[in-house]
């Protein structure tokens, strides 16, 4: 069974940071591409970051510079450390694993940035 969690999100005032992790399990996390999506209220799903297994990144246009994504296969885990946050990156994140056409998901993890 494939499980996904989150964790580390939380409330924080603009221009603060949070760091997401995500711990996989029911996979072999080192052969996954891993990531993250955002889904703010009366939004569409869009991508957060992602980086393959060979440790390639891939970022949205609005979190470049700002949020960085690594991963540790050691520990099964995918970081997201978010710097310089704004009310516009106040959404629900959630994990993904990807490998091939399967692709799972994690619970999600609510970031509030508000002052």
């Amino acid at each position: 069974q494939v499980q996904l969690v989150e964790s580390g999100g939380g409330l924080v005032q603009p221009g603060g940071s949070l760091r997401l992790s995500c711990v996989a399990s029911g996979i072999i996390f080192s052969a996954n591409g891993m990531g993250w999506y955002r889904q703010a209220p009366g939004k569409q799903r869009e991508l957060v970051a992602e980086i393959s297994s060979a440790a390639i990144t891939n970022y949205g246009d609005s979190v470049k510079g700002r949020f960085t994504i690594s991963r540790d296969n050691a520990k099964n885990t995918v970081y997201l450390q978010m710097n310089s946050l704004e009310p516009e990156d106040t959404a629900v994140y959630y994990c993904f694993a990807r490998r091939g056409l399967a692709t799972y998901w994690g619970q999600g993890t609510q970031v509030t940035v508000s002052s």
